[in-house]
This record gives structure tokens, C-alpha cells and sequence, in this order.
């Protein structure tokens, strides 16, 4: 598969720091997850995280929506510590968006009713609520599938589903955890293309977690790879690839992007 994105934001003309960790310590009982790691993400940037399984790319998540909080270190999202607000602050004050890997609807609701059922959650104004529902039925072309139960979705239905869910209040950082999982190539594809329209349209924060490299490193601006409890490197897809501690820890010394 080819490169999605035509072009690579390697800076903004206005740095602006969306997501910070400063020196981030966590560890379950005697295991030690993540060692002192920092990072930042900026504003409308797309930012990938890869490394093994195990390695704390699902933690940093559960870290940044605050369902765990780090043993030591701080958290700042758009300029404010965030270290200790509970997750419903997080996705009010500062409108984080999360779509897991797995699940994240109502399996026996339509995906109209779905829609329905967070917007009435998430969204006053009646006829706000409205006008979300049909713009993201619209943008990802659901309107055929209104009402079909989630479950008798397909895989790829069901993303785009999850999706929608994720854009009716309108986050500023989304959280993507393994959106390419057992997916075909042309739902990858259509996954890609998606991502990126959303950086160009609405310049929403996206940070993407995910074991398929190739189809990660194809979306985004910067990436970073975790290994050992640390953050080993840092950079733009083809300058990653070309790193000796990022090959030796994760890539291997045969892959490439193209």
C-alpha cells in the first residue's frame, strides 16, 4: 500500500502543545510500565505510538483520558495539569475523544439509535444534537445503514460507527487505539483516509496506537517507539524507520514504509 497522506506537517507555524506528559512513572505493583517518559503532541498534529505488546501504548491512553493516574510525573492538556481530573472533566473541560480497539457502541441499538443515545448524553440542545447526527451520518456515508443493529455491522462498518460516536462532541484530541486491527486492506485504506481529512478539515489532535506499522507510519506526522519502559525514538515516519535504536528494537533491519 502507498503512502496516504500527500503531505507531512513537520512544523506548525504555531507551535501549540496540545498533550504533554512531563516525567511519567507508572508501575503496577513491582512491574514498572513506564520509566520517566516525556512527550509532547501538538496542536492538529497526527502522532503515532508503536511498540511490542505489553510495552505501555494502551497505559499512555488510560493515562491521557484519566482512567489511571502516573505514580509520579504530570500531566498537561492544552496548557492546564491535568494530572488528577476524572475522566468526565477530561472529555468536558478539554474534549478528549476515545475509540477503543474493541466495542464502544450498544450491539442491539441501530447505529441511528446509537447515534441518538450518546448524543442525548453528550449534547443539550436538541436541535445541536440533530444537526451532529446528521453531519457525521453524512461524512461517513451511513445513511444506508441507519437502521441496522451494530452487531450485523461489518468490521469496518462498525469503525466508521465507533467514529461517529467518538465526533458527536466535537474533540479536539482523539485517541485511536488499534483502529487498523483484522481489517482488509481497503478498510485500512478508507480508515487512512478518513484520518487525514479530519487533520485537514477540522484539525483535530489524533494520536494512534496500533501494531500495524506500515499502515500507521502511512497517516501520520510523528511517531514514537516505546520499548523497555522508555520512549528509544522520536520522529517523522521516514526518519524513524532509518533509526538504528527504533530498527533494532521494534522495525527489524528489513522493513520499510513503502
Amino acid at each position: 500500500m502507498g503512502v496516504i497522506k500527500k503531505f507531512r506537517i513537520k512544523s506548525f507555524k504555531n507551535t501549540n502543545t496540545i498533550l504533554e506528559f512531563k516525567n511519567i512513572t507508572l508501575s503496577y505493583g513491582n512491574r514498572l510500565i513506564l520509566d520517566n517518559i516525556n512527550f509532547k503532541i501538538n496542536e492538529g498534529q497526527i502522532f503515532g505510538m508503536l511498540g511490542p505488546n505489553g510495552v505501555g501504548k494502551s497505559t499512555i491512553f488510560n493515562l491521557i483520558t484519566g482512567l489511571i493516574t502516573p505514580k509520579y510525573g504530570k500531566i498537561l492538556i492544552n496548557g492546564y495539569e491535568a494530572t488528577n481530573y476524572p475522566i468526565y472533566l477530561r472529555t468536558k473541560k478539554f474534549r478528549v475523544g476515545y475509540v477503543p480497539q474493541y466495542g464502544g457502541y450498544f450491539n442491539d441499538l441501530t447505529l441511528y439509535d446509537n447515534l441518538k443515545a450518546i448524543s442525548e448524553i453528550i449534547i443539550t440542545d436538541s436541535n445541536l444534537r440533530s444537526q451532529r447526527i446528521n453531519y457525521v451520518i453524512s461524512k461517513f456515508e451511513l445513511d444506508n445503514l441507519k437502521e441496522i443493529k451494530a452487531k450485523y455491522l461489518s468490521g469496518g462498518q462498525k469503525r466508521k460507527l465507533v467514529l461517529a460516536l467518538a465526533l458527536l462532541s466535537e474533540p479536539k484530541v482523539l485517541l485511536l487505539d488499534e483502529p487498523f486491527a483484522a481489517l482488509d486492506v481497503l478498510t485500512i485504506k478508507m480508515l487512512q483516509e478518513i484520518i487525514v481529512n479530519l487533520q485537514q478539515e477540522s484539525r483535530i489532535t489524533i494520536c494512534i496506537c496500533d501494531h500495524q506499522a506500515r499502515d500507521l507510519l502511512a497517516c501520520v506526522d510523528v511517531a514514537m517507539i516505546l520499548s523497555n519502559c522508555k520512549i528509544i525514538a522520536q520522529d517523522t515516519p521516514s526518519n524513524l524507520v532509518k533509526n538504528i535504536s527504533a530498527r533494532n528494537a521494534y522495525f527489524g533491519d528489513s522493513f520499510q514504509i513503502n
